[in-house]
């Protein structure tokens, strides 16, 4: 994995995401999230190699792509790990961790994921601000949607790291963006228009000037107001969720033949879903025990 600098002592590791780091020192630093299961023995050698320990974690959301090696660095290392209250909870046993996973089976839960199963040393203060951790001054900014308890992290360099909360570029085509609730997720990216920093790094691969990312944040919030009014299209009848998750996949061309991933596939479009709803796009009743969905005009 490469190691970059970003500004000052903020750098990324280049994984499967970008991993952030703030260096306390030449031989400690701060993580922002630990990256997926597989990629440990390869993100310890990259410290290693570094000369870095990794003596904190202050870690954005529970999702397995951004704190698998939490506890695996907290037993090893003695590393101090900060969530917020909603995301520590999400860890805290495999039934827990199965309201992220929402359509999988607690074994499959089991199977995929029972590396997140850790409780954090710290939790993360529930109001914006600043919050010192490792001796380090950060500054918190809360962004609910994408997960409940996500969080935005400004390093002492002005730099944010954006974790799951805004895509990168790159991620634009992205066909079903997943957020826990669309509506909070598109409030929250307003919030970051606010914070002035120089850099913003996006967790999947994405590092943007602070110039650049009022356009970015209108390109996410357009993304997925797109992807709702296409999803709404396809109810062009009543029909159930299933129904919808199919037409959409159609469209998508989302073909699998793995259930645990199109299970995932369903949990996404079922977030749209709701989304239309709150907003009185689509209306919902029930017909012998099933719930049905039919645009609102047409009910």
């Amino acid at each position: 994995m490469k190691l970059t600098q970003v500004r000052g002592n903020t750098w990324v590791i280049e994984a499967n995401q970008l991993i952030p780091l703030y260096r306390l020192d030449e031989k400690r630093c701060v993580l922002l999230d630990t990256g997926l299961p597989g990629e440990r023995e390869e993100m310890e050698n990259t410290l290693s190699e570094a000369g870095l320990t990794p003596v904190g974690v202050l870690c954005s959301h529970a999702h397995v792509d951004h704190c698998a090696g939490n506890g695996y660095l907290q037993e090893k290392y003695g590393t101090k790990i900060a969530l917020t209250a909603p995301e520590a909870g999400m860890c805290a046993s495999l039934l827990t961790l199965k309201c992220y996973f929402l359509t999988l089976s607690p074994g499959t839960v089991e199977r995929e994921s029972a590396c997140m199963i850790h409780t954090p040393d710290v939790i993360i203060p529930p109001a914006d601000g600043p919050f010192s951790f490792c001796g380090a001054e950060f500054r918190i900014v809360h962004t609910p949607g994408h997960s409940s308890g996500h969080v935005c992290t400004v390093t002492p360099d002005n730099v944010c790291y954006t974790a799951d909360a805004l895509l990168s570029a790159e991620l634009l085509t992205a066909k079903l963006p997943y957020n826990l609730s669309q509506r909070m997720a598109l409030d929250s990216r307003e919030k970051l228009r606010r914070l002035g920093c120089g850099f913003y790094i996006m967790a999947h691969r994405g590092i943007c000037p602070g110039s650049e990312v009022g356009s970015l944040i209108d390109a996410n919030q357009e993304l997925i107001r797109r992807r709702a009014e296409e999803i709404l299209s396809l109810v062009d009848r009543p029909m159930t969720a299933s129904r919808i998750d199919e037409a959409a996949c159609v469209r998508y061309r989302l073909f699998t033949h793995k259930p645990p991933r199109a299970l995932r596939f369903e949990r996404n479009v079922r977030f749209f879903i709701e989304y239309l709803v709150d907003a009185g796009r689509l209306t919902e009743w029930c017909q012998n025990g099933t719930v049905y969905y039919a645009q609102r005009e047409n009910s």
